[in-house]
Formats: structure tokens, C-alpha cells, sequence
């Protein structure tokens, strides 16, 4: 049988203190408010009829900043304030979840969720014409947006001549695809980023002089398929075309490509002759995103 909606109203009328208590908990957690000032915000919130967090701020003790940081935690939508996870202001996903770049960022996401990540694809190549695109950046904020989403997301760094995604989430570099590529390391080589609960990253790992031979073994055509039974989504962020053919290669076993295009610097002629290689070789252009960063 339904509840009555008084009794739905009375349940979330009840649910409102426990949040609240939530709220300050988490404050005192985060070193934000002490025990004492949490009981001058819960007394100021019964005299004024306030919200914990509108009580919290109207004495000064909180910033906005602060009551949404908790409030991301309670709804599970991770990111981090100005100086936490040492991680470079670029990542914007991280630090800037309301900018109106990060809301591109989620609109793209989006997209591709409608568009791509349908009838059980999982892969996507993420490639540029030019070194200095912003290929790799595109892809970090990227697996950030797909795992705020709650999305198990891989970030793999096949950009094997100049790797850069152990760099911009610290981590370890010594091992990762090129070595299980190769037959010596497993898949033990993949990481979760601690910052962000369904973000996992598997770096570019040992220097190689043959990349191009690498991603043809079928050692790769296994890995693809084992880490898409283990992820809901797998970005593979790649060389520029302009620099070597890898990124054919790879987004031709991902099945799909997002161009990165950079505003002022990539050519037309250029582009057009990255387009057809890609759809000679198999590969759906599923879009592009123009960048001036």
C-alpha cells in the first residue's frame, strides 16, 4: 500500500535534523568548526527557522566553499578545495566543479553518454592533430566528470613517446601499460586515484622504443577486452597524429575517436587528413571539442 503524503512529509521533516547533524559532523571532521561552535550554529538555526549551513555561514564561521565541499560528499559528487590532492589548478574537474568550464565539461559528458556509451561500448580514444593540443588534459577532466557521475572509470595513458597523466594525478610512473603490453606486469599496474572513489588510472609505465609494435600485439586486444569487464568506462589518452601514427592504432581497437581541436593552432588541412585516415581505418568520429587552454 502507498503512505500517505503526510506521513512522506512527516518522514523528510525528521530526515532534516539527522542531515543537518550530518553537516556538522563533517565541519568538525574537516577541522572547519569545533564541538562548542557547532552548538551556537545549531542554537542561532532554532531561533532564526535556518538551514545547519545558512546558520553556519550567517556567523561567519564557514564559507560557501565549505558548506559545499560537505555538501558533495553527502551526495557522493567528489572534488577538492584550493590546495588539496597537489594535483595542478588545470585539472578543473577537480577544483572547479561549477565553473562554467567544468559545466562544458559535463555537458560533453553528457553527449557521449547519449551518443557513444550506449549498447555496451565502454571505449573511446581521445586524440589530437598537434603535440601541445591539450589531448591529455582534455582526458583527465574528462575520467574526472565521468567518475563523479559514479561511473567505475578508467584513464589509460597510451601517449607511450610523452606521457603525461602520472604527472598530473602523482602517481608512480615506473610500470604500467607499455609493461603489460609487453608480458611483464599485470593488471595490478592500474591505480585509483585516492582523491576520486571511481577513478582508476594505468600510466603510460617504462620508456619504450617500439610503441607502434606494442599496440599491434594482440596482447592489446585482450587487455581491451579485459578492462571493459572491469570498468563502465575507458578513456585512452593519445599521441598527437601529427607525431606518429599510435593514435590510429589505438583508437582503431577503441572503436571510437573525440578530436581534440585546438583554438588558433590546429589546421584545417591537417585535421581533414586526420578525419580519414581515422574513418579509413574503421574508426567513428563520434565528435570534437575545440580547447584554448
Amino acid at each position: 500500500m502507498n503512505k500517505p503524503v503526510s506521513s512522506i512529509l512527516s518522514a523528510a521533516a525528521a530526515a532534516a535534523p539527522r542531515k543537518d547533524a550530518h553537516i556538522g559532523r563533517m565541519l568538525v571532521e574537516q577541522g572547519k568548526l569545533t564541538p562548542d561552535q557547532v552548538e551556537k550554529v545549531r542554537l542561532l538555526q532554532k531561533q532564526e527557522g535556518l538551514r545547519f549551513g545558512e546558520a553556519a555561514k550567517r556567523l561567519g564561521l564557514v564559507s560557501d566553499a565549505d558548506i559545499q565541499q560537505v555538501l558533495s560528499r553527502q551526495f557522493d559528487y567528489p572534488y577538492l578545495q584550493d590546495g588539496n590532492g597537489n594535483y595542478p589548478s588545470t585539472l578543473m574537474a577537480a577544483y572547479q566543479p561549477f565553473s562554467t568550464e567544468v559545466e562544458v565539461l559535463r555537458s560533453i559528458r553528457s553527449q557521449l553518454m547519449l551518443r557513444w556509451f550506449t549498447a555496451g561500448r565502454k571505449k573511446l580514444a581521445i586524440a589530437s592533430v598537434n603535440p601541445g593540443d591539450g589531448t591529455s588534459l582534455l582526458a583527465a577532466n574528462l575520467a574526472v566528470v565521468f567518475s563523479q557521475l559514479g561511473e567505475q572509470t578508467l584513464l589509460v595513458d597510451a601517449n607511450l613517446r610523452a606521457p603525461r597523466q602520472h604527472q598530473i594525478f602523482n602517481l608512480p610512473a615506473e610500470r604500467g601499460l607499455a609493461d603489460v603490453l609487453a608480458g611483464r606486469s599485470g593488471l595490478d599496474m592500474v591505480a585509483m586515484v585516492e582523491s576520486f572513489v571511481d577513478l582508476s588510472l594505468l600510466p603510460a609505465g617504462s620508456p619504450v622504443p617500439n610503441p607502434q609494435e606494442l599496440f599491434n600485439r594482440a596482447s592489446f586486444g585482450v587487455l581491451n577486452q579485459t578492462l571493459c569487464d572491469r570498468f563502465d568506462i575507458v578513456l585512452y589518452d593519445t599521441p598527437a597524429f601529427l607525431s606518429s601514427a599510435d593514435a590510429l592504432i589505438v583508437a582503431a581497437r577503441a572503436g571510437g575517436v573525440l578530436l581534440v581541436v585546438r583554438k588558433d593552432r590546429t589546421r584545417v588541412a591537417d585535421l581533414a587528413d586526420f578525419s580519414d585516415q581515422l574513418r579509413r581505418s574503421g574508426v567513428e568520429i563520434v565528435g570534437s571539442v575545440m580547447v584554448s587552454f
